[in-house]
């Protein structure tokens, strides 16, 4: 494909991902950071965590998401009660002929949001394990496809701890995007208010087929990156693992750096940020823009770096502003 041809493919796959963007703002106000890296992931075939309190509209906004695009979608409201046949599925004996047949659950879904996924306890939050990274689930004997696209969601309160199973870490290094929802201006807070007072729930139309999306994902593998941006992303998460070879003095506060994952996915996430932004190649910014919200979460402190009240944003922040930029 020539550049004018691509360049073409990429403005058209922009005012796609506009026109969507400003359906989701019909109902849900503000958020533009979140809507962003939703529509990044969707892009992408990555999974978002949200961690957010009460009240954000997280679950909003994957709903309406979902409208927009036209997916099917299941909320799961994840409990200390919840078994994993209650997500994947089970095998349902029938009496007629004597054979066992899948019931399948609610992960047989386009978008799946797992509500305060860590309300449940670890065998619960591992049932997803294969249908996030393999996009299948295997019941008994045999193994299930998963709809295309899948999406997980999910979300977690960061405040009340009690009662909670924290994510093991071979979960959250299954999603793409680890997000923190911050509350709206005051201006958005008093447009939500004047909405709510309306008690006029607003509408929005499917403006993105599932065909669409396929053809986003193969411009999006498109998307030039140089040889130089890329070794950007590589000596970023080489620091997280080795921080003094990069003059960063952090090396006895990180007890494990980010997997292999997190470049894979900085990479996936650079280049649907510059597609995002109507650009046809990637810039370094596109790579800072989206570190935090990659590396958070693969990010393993040690007990000392708990013990100086040291977070892994400041230690991203300091290896963004060390590591050298092409």
């Amino acid at each position: 494909m020539d550049h004018n041809a691509l360049e073409m493919r990429v403005t058209r796959a922009t005012q796609r991902l506009a026109g969507l963007r400003e359906e989701i703002h019909k109902v849900v106000i503000g958020q533009d950071p979140l809507i962003d890296r939703l529509l990044v992931a969707l892009v992408s075939g990555g999974h978002v965590l949200l961690e957010g309190v009460p009240g954000l509209a997280k679950t909003l906004v994957v709903k309406t998401l979902a409208d927009c695009i036209g997916l099917d979608f299941q909320r799961i409201s994840f409990t200390p009660d919840l078994l994993p046949a209650d997500i994947v599925g089970t095998m349902i004996y029938h009496p007629g002929d004597g054979v066992f047949r899948p019931k399948q659950g609610p992960v047989f879904a386009n978008l799946l949001l797992a509500d305060e996924i860590n309300r449940a306890p670890a065998k619960v939050q591992s049932a997803l394990l294969e249908a996030m990274q393999e996009r299948q689930v295997t019941l008994g004997q045999e193994v299930l496809p998963l709809p295309d696209p899948f999406m997980t969601l999910a979300t977690q309160n960061p405040l009340e701890q009690e009662g909670t199973y924290p994510l093991p870490e071979a979960q959250t290094d299954r999603f793409m995007l680890k997000c923190l929802v911050n509350y709206p201006s005051r201006d958005e807070e008093r447009m939500i208010m004047n909405r709510f007072a309306r008690k006029h729930a607003a509408r929005v139309d499917p403006v993105l087929t599932p065909n669409a999306l396929a053809e986003l994902r193969t411009t999006l593998e498109r998307i030039y990156c140089d040889d130089r941006v890329a070794e950007y992303m590589l000596d970023l998460v080489a620091a997280t693992r080795d921080p003094s070879s990069f003059g960063i003095d952090a090396d006895p506060l990180i007890a494990c750096g980010a997997s292999p994952r997190a470049t894979l996915y900085l990479h996936q996430s650079a280049r649907a940020s510059a597609m995002l932004n109507g650009r046809a190649y990637v810039t370094p910014q596109d790579v800072k823009d989206y570190a935090h919200d990659v590396l958070r979460h693969r990010i393993i402190l040690s007990y000392e770096a708990d013990a100086s009240n040291i977070t892994t944003e400041t230690l991203i922040t300091r290896i963004l502003d060390t590591v050298r930029v092409p």
